[in-house]
């Protein structure tokens, strides 16, 4: 399992919160690649399957799977009020994405670059 150095655990009060957070990263097939930009942002980051990566930072834990079509499926528990900050920061790696954060099962919000 490869882990990365540094970066941050998730905060507590986050692990026990469901999925909040799901998404899709175009133009991206390989999940490690997407991984590694978190990782250069401060993030950590693991394997969580043969091509899928964890990257974490006490703030949000996500998941990046890589599907068909040249895309990384993202999906995760993020503080609802960092949703911007993940949307910056996936922004600044130059890739296109779609985010969708919920409560519950409602959407609450939905960012499209």
């Amino acid at each position: 399992m490869d882990v990365s150095d540094g970066g941050q655990e998730l905060d507590p009060q986050w692990s026990d919160v469901g999925n909040n957070v799901c998404g899709v990263v175009d133009d991206c097939r390989v999940a490690y690649a997407a991984a590694g930009a978190f990782v250069s942002a401060g993030w950590s980051r693991r394997s969580s399957s043969w091509h899928g990566w964890e990257v974490e930072i006490s703030w949000g834990q996500i998941e990046l799977d890589p599907i068909e079509g040249r895309k990384v499926l993202l999906n995760g528990v993020i503080d609802p009020q960092r949703v911007d900050d993940l949307a910056s920061l996936l922004s600044s790696f130059g890739l296109r994405f779609t985010l969708e954060l919920y409560s519950d099962t409602d959407l609450v919000r939905e960012i499209r670059v």
